[in-house]
């Protein structure tokens, strides 16, 4: 049986000591009243919530899975979920960061983020499920007329009803121009919608009554590709306008999945024929709807790969520490004992280190992006706003693209420190393999974040969220020139970071006499972005953890990770630029048929 202990002492340090999000709050309008008081005691009623109700859960879930009816093509979710749906619901979570008007607690993204991230380390799967709902809750505040706020958000906000994202069609994925499910004209206001959806998570369940599907489709006069997809909300039961539910809709789940990974969460082939919806937003401008959600799923997606690296990283050193295995190659360490403990060995720490690095340094990361998030929606300053928009932008690929990757790394490391026992499923270290999987994949996977990052946030726009992280960068390294105890990071931090800027001309230059070098160089241009903004969150770590009240041991141990990611992971940044450096043609040169 796998452990899970929230890391509570972590998110604080992050959160008051590293971004001194309180203090960002007092200004913010609306955000006011998360005080630091209220800040602890949600962390640490959110910790409860995720050791006692959802973790208990996560292997046996895993195990049980996700059973569809064919006669009545339902779906019935592993035992406990639907109870512990039900005490997230009545704890207020759901609401946590919804806004007051329509039922919500209208606390920080921030504070929203810290809980995802205990949720989906507890059980991943089971995390899905709000994950959705909270997406789809965002599409409706943006984008939503009225009298759709007031009749389909509240009851999401509330917890009686659940939303999904219907995109993907068996023969499109990542390229929605392809698209086929259309949308016909009703006499009433209303649409049609007629088509299949697949991958559609939390598309059927247990745990509500009513599910709500936000789905892409075409008008029948839409023109081709991306610029005719409309957007329609699709309920499980009928909705009129004034709120009055009526009969089961025309839409039902086909069948479900059987996947390598998160079997508790269930991923639903969707079948509409002719089912009654009602638009959200304008015509022919669903997709921009549509990536409101999508952004939000993009953040908290990577959330997910953070949430398993720390969970498997805590499994990871427990077992380091107990198991008994030959000696350190410098003599004994425990002598008393028939062998020592695995954490001795030099590779072991290497790989430990590893998972702690990418675990501390990913929640910063992520933590700050979401701080962004909440100034871009709060703030009454408009240049403050549209600078933390440009942020968050910029870095919710990297948040994505870099944290699920790490998560996947982090989790193998886990099972290799268990060795042989890792690949046992009784010790969950396999599990959490098997679900971190699929989180570089859905949502957008990392080539798409790749592109999207280099592409769009960096090309398109002329890279005004990255001149803005370099500048707040630039600003850091100045402020700190003369500390001697940041030294060590500060001049690595700043090469790493005028070599961002003076890297990312060049391939503009070489992206505008031949768009190939931007495909060529994405996937690469992704990792060293994120490994460069890790190195200044564990700066920004230790200059913290120094100027803090923590104990010794606690700022003696940040230090010591930010050096070991220094030395040993940000070098990876020099392979990366190699790589772009080498150009597009080592990957066109080969033929097609020359391939096999």
């Amino acid at each position: 049986m796998s452990r899970y202990t929230a890391p509570l002492a972590d998110l604080r340090f992050v959160l008051h000591d590293v971004l001194e999000v309180t203090t960002t709050y007092a200004r913010l309008p609306g955000c006011a009243e998360a005080t630091r008081d209220v800040v602890d005691a949600v962390l640490e009623e959110a910790a409860k919530f995720a050791e006692q109700v959802l973790a208990p859960l996560n292997q046996g879930g895993d195990a049980e899975g996700c059973s569809y009816d064919k006669a009545t093509q339902s779906v019935r979710t592993p035992k406990g979920f639907k109870e512990a749906f039900a005490k997230y619901v009545d704890g207020g979570w759901i609401g946590l960061t919804a806004a007051p008007e329509f039922g919500g607690q209208g606390l920080p993204e921030t504070l929203g983020a810290a809980l995802k991230e205990m949720v989906d380390s507890a059980n991943l799967s089971w995390g899905n499920y709000p994950m959705l709902s909270h997406g789809a809750s965002s599409a409706l505040e943006h984008h939503g007329e009225d009298w759709q706020r007031e009749v389909f958000l509240k009851p999401l906000v509330a917890g009686a009803w659940t939303g999904t994202m219907c995109l993907t069609e068996p023969h499109c994925g990542t390229d929605l121009g392809l698209l086929k499910t259309r949308a016909e004209p009703a006499a009433d206001g209303s649409w049609r919608i007629s088509g299949t959806k697949i991958f559609i998570t939390a598309g059927e369940h247990d745990f509500v009554d009513n599910i709500l599907h936000l789905v892409l489709a075409r008008l029948p006069d839409a023109p081709a590709g991306v610029k005719g997809i409309s957007l329609f909300l699709v309920p499980k039961f009928k909705v009129a306008r004034d709120g009055t539910v009526g009969e089961r809709n025309s839409l039902a789940c086909g069948s479900i999945e059987h996947k390598m990974g998160i079997h508790g969460s269930v991923t639903c082939v969707m079948n509409f024929d002719g089912a009654e919806g009602w638009m959200v937003g304008q015509p022919n401008k669903g997709l921009a709807a549509m990536f409101t959600m999508m952004n939000t799923a993009r953040l908290a997606v990577g959330l997910q790969g953070l949430g398993l690296t720390e969970r498997a990283y805590q499994n990871a050193l427990a077992y380091a520490r107990e198991r008994l295995q030959m000696r350190s190659l410098s003599g004994p360490k425990f002598p008393e004992k028939p062998a020592d403990p695995l954490i001795v060995h030099p590779d072991v720490r290497r790989m430990l280190l590893t998972q702690k690095a990418f675990a501390e340094g990913g929640r910063a990361l992520a933590l700050y992006a979401y701080l962004q998030e909440d100034i871009a929606r709060h703030s009454a300053d408009p240049a403050e706003r549209e600078r933390a928009e440009a942020l968050v932008s910029f870095l919710t690929p990297i948040v994505k693209g870099l944290l699920t990757e790490t998560g996947i790394e982090c989790t193998y490391h886990a099972l290799q420190v268990f060795g042989g026992h890792g690949y046992i499923v009784e010790n969950g270290m396999e599990q959490f393999a098997r679900d971190a999987r699929i989180t570089t994949l859905y949502e957008g996977t990392t080539q798409i974040q790749a592109i999207d990052l280099l592409g769009r946030k960096v090309m398109q726009l002329q890279g005004v969220g990255l001149k803005h992280f370099l500048a707040e960068i630039g600003a850091f390294c100045a402020r700190h020139a003369g500390d001697a105890t940041l030294a060590e990071f500060i001049a690595p931090l700043g090469a790493a970071a005028k070599e961002w800027g003076e890297l990312t001309l060049d391939l503009g230059k070489r992206a505008a006499a031949n768009p190939e070098e931007m495909g060529a160089a994405a996937y690469d241009y992704l990792f060293y972005s994120g490994y460069i903004a890790l190195a200044y969150l564990w700066a920004r770590s230790v200059a913290a953890a120094d100027a803090s009240t923590q104990s010794a041991g606690f700022k003696a141990a940040k230090r010591a990770t930010a050096r070991f990611y220094y030395a040993r992971i940000l070098p990876r940044t020099q392979a990366h630029v190699a790589a772009m450096r080498s150009g597009a043609a080592n990957l066109l040169e080969l033929e097609e048929g020359q391939f096999g």
